[in-house]
């Protein structure tokens, strides 16, 4: 789909990034504080979406360790991380190589699925992972055809959270 979703790990270690050293002078202790802010905000929303987050703190070493390793695979916080992510300054919207290759073959199992659901000329994404309305069009895929609806609602799984029916009724309102 047009709209990638962001890299969980770079929010992740943005996030721990962020949260820098501790100083003993006042002004670079404000600054730092200051400097948290994003983190707390993006925690805050993290967690308001139902994932259990940690506060940042101001090592992020600790940071990490009180991260759930399991978590950043979970739909849960793939979902989350895309609603909280504009709060990350310098978040780059640009994915990383590894994540790239993943959200592509994501995307493929997705065409696939979709496919095996009745609609043989779905098309593959493009190389970069996009698809896009015209791409649709194109193939004769009417977006706003019931079947073709419950079709990518159950195909959605098949992406491990890479894909969630928000994302599938975005795409079909065009947003």
């Amino acid at each position: 789909m047009r709209c990638r979703i962001p890299t969980v790990f770079l929010a992740v270690a943005l996030l721990a990034a962020g949260c820098g050293s501790t100083s003993s002078t006042s002004s670079t202790a404000s600054n730092s504080t200051h400097s948290l802010q994003p983190a707390v905000h993006f925690s805050n929303c993290m967690r308001s979406h139902g994932v259990p987050f940690p506060d940042p703190t101001s090592a992020p070493r600790e940071f990490k360790q009180a991260l759930n390793p399991s978590l950043p695979h979970s739909p849960a916080f793939v979902s989350a991380v895309a609603a909280c992510q504009h709060l990350l300054p310098g978040a780059s919207s640009q994915p990383s190589p590894a994540h790239s290759q993943t959200q592509i073959a994501a995307a493929l199992a997705f065409a696939r699925c979709i496919r095996s659901h009745g609609f043989p000329s779905f098309p593959d994404p493009s190389s970069t992972g996009d698809l896009s309305h015209e791409m649709l069009a194109h193939a004769g895929i009417d977006l706003h055809q019931p079947a073709v609806v419950r079709a990518a609602d159950a195909c959605v799984g098949v992406t491990h959270g890479y894909i969630t029916k928000t994302d599938v009724a975005r795409f079909i309102a065009g947003r």
